[in-house]
């Protein structure tokens, strides 16, 4: 059938129209839509058009209608508080910002931008942002895993550049509350002060943005870090702006506003950065700025101007004062006389001031305890022109140095505080009324004062009260009848010190010494010029004599029968067999490597620079044996030894180096061996005053447990021996010629095969220092349970004891063999003074301090500090001569920390943190009882009280601890508890007789 159709011819014809029905379809265009214009009518057109994702044009003119808000344009304002502003707002901070931020901070004038923040430089306007950022947190920790991709992290990154850009400048907070007070009326503005100061002085701008960056910074979205999530420079921008506001302001309410903006800001933290401010741009300027700081600090609440009292005395004392050398009682010091003028004009308006300058003087625990004698010289002298304020700081610090608890109890370098402060105050009333001064010291208080100073056991004790004693006698009597004790102790310098300060006279002076003065990192000497190691002066090195010229020639063969060839010249390796030629880019070889410092200050600058690799492994690997090198060698250690500690205290593992943390705490304790008594002192300074974290604090304690040991010669750094100078070594040949070979013992007491130190040394040392201390027993134990002595052969005890006395029998036979004589152990006054008593006596002031207290009553931390007290008390040794007080002062801290330890109900924790301040507290009561050995007797008449009560403590440990298998750490603390329990029962069994006063009144 297909056959049938055939085609007779095909002819194609073009139409001349196009046939719609078979065209190819194409996709529909959308409509066009018209973008209106805006033409500034009316606030609710300007919502519209942002709501409708405006142009780039269109968003200026509107911001530009914003801005003129307020102004002759038209009356509408989006600062003021209102429904159709609160939806503008919202609309410009969560659709705007999103898609416009990088568009607007391109602009080439940046009028745009200014004009945004502009609109939003209000309560309104920071509250929409905050509240935008919450939500977006929010909305992040929903959604964890898909951070980086997320719109919200863009957002995120936005708004918060947005915050710290609407509140960055000094003007920003007084140009907020001028917009609230021009234009919501008096009745309106305050309502909303409230609100004004919880906003910008409650935290939850640092906390909100903190978290924010936290965020981004997870997601890789955080190019630089933003102001406002920074407290220190959040507090800082709060201080300048309230300056900026107290200066342009002269009604009594704004000043008030002003003042209750700067007390709640204290409160953030970091109140020193805001006084500081406070300080240098109103106190320290001119007349009329004097002023305004007077006006300002009198409208702060009664706790926040003693607050800023006592943080200018602590600045005027770390900034100004720390470097001054007051060796010479009577010399003149313009920055001592400026202090006074500044001290002056703080208490100058008012008596509350002036009566917290006088608590502040003596107080318990205040008068700067640690600090320079400086500080308490301007003062004093700040309170000279007060005739009952002076008296009242001499009648009441000679109550309070004469008290019996006092002494007993209160650390020692607060009585010479208070003691300073006495002597002082006692110079100013006799200029000021000499019959005062005398009828006080015929009544019986400054009586039993003395009486009580001579009859306590303490020799530092009974040094204070006869210097005190004669310098008072002094100005009252004269010198034909003045007291005079006629010992070798009274005749020294430090006493004449102490003597000389009754004559001392400070007055204000001009303030220009503490205008122009940079804060140096020079550390403040010591109280007493007689303890304090004086620089040498630097002379200059003789030119050597020309040696004449002698006819002939003298030579001498120095013959050896080894080898010619020196063993210790090592050859230099191949040129290719250097690993960075193996690369096959000759352009990734670097051939200008850093050398090796061989000066302190190159030292420093590479610690500096912590973007290079190779600088940081240099200095971090050679500030060990160049410090010990440098320590003795000219004065580059003495005149960069703060600089140096701080660098090393503060270094971060950048760079994730083998053995970092090793390397870093060998070179603080280089720097503490190579100046102790300089850089002690500062290191327990900053462990209580520093900024840095626990692990940082912990480093400084265990750098003064390991330096005081070397210090004393229980530990050899591995480094000593590499810090000599080569000039200081005789040549190989000639020194097998003129020296013996030393001994394998004599090398390994050298130190040449000491290894490095672990993270955990201070452990291990406390480790052998309570299996010292429990050996003697465990031998008397062991002889206990083998029967009788009579059928022994040799018992443990015998044996210990010989191997004991054989070993300080070689020891002595060797010193005599080499003819070197015994000398007695000097350093122990260096340890006790410089590095024991700083730390204990710092530690009852940080108690007092509730934010110091969080830090140190840390149980990892307070456990380190105590076995640090331990092992320096056992490091100072027997024979030093203020073991009676770092006795009392450590018993007494020991005692008050009770509450820390295992099985107490006052402590909120868990119960290893406990457990290991248990342990510490243990182990620094042996370290106690084993110094005192030999004075048990002396130790049950001082210390009665403290005996009776530790035992009954101890023993309800021993009881309350579980031992045994799988014990764990609670077997040490049990043994520790036994052996010390041990101890104690055996001294109070032997002078019963003598504690019998003290058990009578113990319950």
């Amino acid at each position: 059938m297909g056959d049938f159709l055939v085609p007779v011819s095909q002819t194609y014809k073009k139409g001349s129209e196009p046939d719609d029905f078979l065209s190819l379809s194409k996709a529909a265009e959308p409509a066009k839509v018209a973008q209106a214009v805006f033409r500034g009518a009316s606030p609710e057109e300007a919502l519209e058009a942002l709501k409708a994702q405006p142009s780039h044009d269109t968003l200026l003119a509107v911001l530009r209608y914003l801005q003129s808000g307020g102004k002759d344009e038209h009356k509408f304002d989006v600062r003021v508080p209102g429904p159709l502003s609160a939806q503008i707002i919202h609309a410009l901070v969560t659709e705007i910002v999103p898609n416009y931020w990088t568009v607007l901070q391109e602009s080439p004038d940046g009028s745009a931008i200014r004009a945004l923040l502009a609109c939003l430089r209000s309560l309104s306007g920071i509250n929409a942002t905050l509240t935008y950022i919450r939500s977006l947190i929010r909305e992040a920790k929903s959604q964890p895993k898909d951070l980086a991709g997320s719109y919200v992290t863009f957002n995120l990154t936005y708004t918060s550049s947005l915050l710290a850009s609407i509140l960055d400048g000094d003007g920003q907070v007084m140009r907020i509350w001028g917009y609230v007070t021009s234009l919501s009326g008096p009745s309106h503005a305050r309502a909303l002060r409230q609100e004004f100061l919880s906003l910008l002085t409650s935290g939850k701008i640092v906390s909100l943005s903190a978290e924010a960056e936290d965020i981004c910074r997870q997601a890789g979205r955080l190019t630089e870090p933003l102001w406002v999530t920074d407290n220190k420079q959040y507090v800082n921008w709060l201080a300048r702006n309230q300056i900026q506001w107290a200066k342009s302001q002269t009604k009594e309410e704004d000043i008030k506003l002003c003042a209750e903006l700067g007390a709640r800001a204290m409160r953030l933290g970091h109140a020193e950065i805001l006084v500081q401010q406070l300080l240098y741009k109103l106190l320290l300027q001119d007349d009329v700025d004097k002023k305004i700081f007077s006006k300002l600090i009198d409208s702060y609440p009664l706790s926040e101007q003693r607050k800023v009292l006592f943080l200018i005395l602590k600045l005027l004392s770390d900034l100004h004062l720390a470097s001054i050398d007051d060796n010479e009682a009577t010399e003149d010091y313009p920055t001592i006389w400026a202090s006074v003028s500044v001290l002056q004009l703080v208490v100058a308006n008012g008596d509350a001031q002036r009566s917290n300058l006088v608590a502040w003087l003596t107080s318990a625990s205040g008068a700067g305890v640690g600090e320079g004698c400086s500080i308490r010289r301007a003062a004093v002298a700040a309170l000279a022109d007060n005739k009952e304020s002076i008296t009242e700081v001499l009648e009441r610090s000679l109550s309070l140095f004469g008290d019996k608890l006092y002494i007993k109890h209160t650390p020692v370098l607060q009585q010479e505080a208070h003691a300073q402060v006495l002597l002082l105050s006692a110079g100013y009333v006799h200029r000021i009324a000499p019959m005062k001064l005398t009828i006080l010291l015929r009544s019986s208080v400054y009586l039993n004062a003395i009486s009580n100073r001579l009859d306590v056991s303490q020799s530092r004790a009974r040094f204070l009260g006869m210097a005190v004693g004669e310098a008072l006698s002094g100005l009252a009597h004269g010198k034909d009848n003045k007291l005079d004790f006629k010992v070798e102790e009274m005749a020294t310098e430090e006493a004449n010190w102490y003597k000389s300060l009754v004559h001392m006279s400070d007055k204000p002076g001009p303030l220009d010494p503490l205008r122009t003065f940079i804060p140096s990192s020079q550390t403040k000497p010591s109280k007493r010029p007689a303890r304090q190691a004086r620089p040498t002066s630097k002379k200059e090195s003789p030119q050597p004599n020309k040696i004449p010229a002698k006819t002939g020639f003298i030579i001498e063969e120095v013959e050896d029968d080894e080898e010619q060839d020196d063993p210790d010249l090592a050859p230099y390796a191949k040129p290719d067999s250097d690993a960075e030629d193996s690369d096959d880019d000759p352009t990734l070889i670097n051939r200008d490597k850093p050398k090796a410092p061989v000066y302190i200050r190159d030292l420093i600058n590479y610690f500096r620079d912590t973007e290079n690799y190779d600088k940081q492994k240099l200095a971090l690997a050679t500030a060990p044996t160049l410090i010990r090198r440098k320590a003795n060698y000219g004065t580059e250690v003495v005149s960069h030894a703060v600089e140096l500690a701080s660098l090393l205290v503060g270094l971060q593992d950048k760079f994730d180096f083998e053995n970092f943390y090793d390397l870093r705490l060998q070179g603080m304790v280089a720097v503490v061996v190579a100046q102790p008594r300089k850089m002690a002192p500062w290191f327990a300074k900053t462990f209580f005053d520093g900024d840095y974290s626990l692990s940082q604090r912990a480093s400084i304690l265990v750098v003064l447990g390991l330096s005081g040991r070397e210090i004393a010669g229980f530990e050899t750094s591995e480094y000593a021996p590499a810090a000599h100078f080569p000039s200081k070594t005789l040549p190989t040949r000639v020194e097998r010629r003129y020296l013996q070979p030393a001994s394998a013992a004599d090398r390994l007491q050298a130190g040449a095969n000491l290894k490095a130190l672990p993270s955990n040394a201070l452990d291990t040392l406390a480790q052998s220092l309570s299996q010292t201390f429990l050996a003697p027993m465990a031998a008397e134990a062991a002889d206990a349970a083998t029967g009788p002595d009579a059928l022994k052969l040799s018992s443990f005890t015998s044996r210990l004891q010989q191997s004991q006395a054989g070993s300080s029998a070689t020891t002595k036979y060797k010193s005599k063999s080499r003819g070197i004589r015994s000398i007695p152990n000097t350093t122990a006054a260096v340890i006790s003074e410089h590095f024991f008593f700083p730390l204990s006596s710092r530690f009852q002031a940080a108690m007092r301090s509730p934010a110091a207290a969080k830090i140190i009553f840390q149980p990892y931390l307070l456990a380190l500090y105590l076995k640090t007290l331990g092992l320096l008390i056992h490091a100072a040794g027997p024979s030093t001569l203020a073991l009676p007080q770092m006795t009392t002062e450590l018993w007494d801290l020991l005692l008050g920390v009770r509450g820390r330890c295992l099985n107490s109900n006052t402590v909120d924790g868990d119960g290893e943190g406990d457990l290991a301040v248990t342990h510490a507290v243990l182990l620094a009561l042996a370290a106690l009882l084993d110094v005192n050995e030999g004075d048990v007797r002396g130790l049950c008449e001082r210390q009665g009280r403290q005996v009776v009560e530790t035992m009954e403590w101890v023993s309800n440990v021993f009881d309350n601890t579980r031992g045994g298998e799988g014990a764990g750490d609670e077997n040490d603390v049990k043994m520790l508890a036994a052996g010390i329990l041990i101890r104690l029962r055996e001294a109070v069994d032997k002078y019963q007789a003598v504690l019998m006063g003290d058990l009578i009144g113990f319950t």
